[in-house]
């Protein structure tokens, strides 16, 4: 009932709203369980299966056409960015059970990580602390921090240097 409660106010009331209206999309969403730090950044066309799973850290953001299926929760540490069209996906189906069993597990993507566009994050993945998860990777296992990372599978590239900020 609260999927489907939340799918009529995604549709009436979030997705149709202007792309500025962050402060109103993530107060429908904590509304819905979400917990969301300030200011944090939605974009109108984020599509999430259960708010009640979702977990955002201050300054963090959900860029446009980014798909959350929060079976399990989905969490983004503080200045975390997801860019447009990545897919966060905690649950699939278990291909060596008789019955093809579905199973859920969270995503953690951690501080000043960027998630860049139309990559696919798998269950139970762990994003370190200011890793890079480049355009259109496939993520299936954890990546280390302060990394840039890349490719079907992804695997670590390089170090990347940390801001000032984030030494402290």
């Amino acid at each position: 009932m609260a999927r489907l409660i939340w799918q009529l106010v995604w549709m009436l009331l979030f997705r149709p709203t202007p792309p500025p209206c962050h402060a109103w999309r993530c107060w429908l969403l904590r509304r819905f369980g979400a917990r969301i730090g300030a200011p944090c950044y939605v974009y109108n066309d984020v599509e999430i299966w259960a708010p009640w799973n979702l977990v955002m850290a201050d300054y963090s953001t959900l860029g446009r056409r980014v798909i959350v299926y929060s079976m399990a929760e989905v969490s983004l540490g503080l200045r975390a960015v997801v860019s447009q069209g990545a897919h966060l996906c905690t649950g699939s189906h278990d291909h060596e059970s008789a019955n093809f069993q579905l199973f859920a597990r969270p995503i953690r993507i951690g501080a000043d990580a960027w998630i860049c566009a139309e990559a696919f994050l798998g269950p139970g993945v762990s994003i370190g602390e200011g890793a890079v998860i480049g355009a259109r990777s496939v993520v299936t296992r954890n990546q280390p921090t302060w990394t840039v990372c890349a490719g079907n599978p992804c695997r670590p590239l390089k170090p990347r240097t940390q801001p000032s900020y984030a030494q402290a």
